[in-house]
């Protein structure tokens, strides 16, 4: 078993999204025959780098 693997924390998290958005969610995760899980932490992976580059501070901009 790889370090990755051995190191992943699996504890349950509930996250909260406005309800559109969690519908399309949903409708990626049935096309692609994926978990809603593995949806939110692929579009994670691939968009971290860009949101680190979000200013720090709250500029009252939540509605992205």
């Amino acid at each position: 078993m790889s370090d990755d693997k051995k190191n992943t924390d699996k504890r349950k998290q509930s996250l909260y999204f406005p309800v559109d958005m969690l519908e399309e969610i949903k409708g990626e995760a049935t096309r692609q025959d994926r978990s809603l899980s593995w949806i939110v932490q692929t579009a994670w992976k691939i968009a971290r780098a860009d949101i680190k580059k979000f200013p720090s501070i709250n500029t009252g901009d939540d509605d992205l």
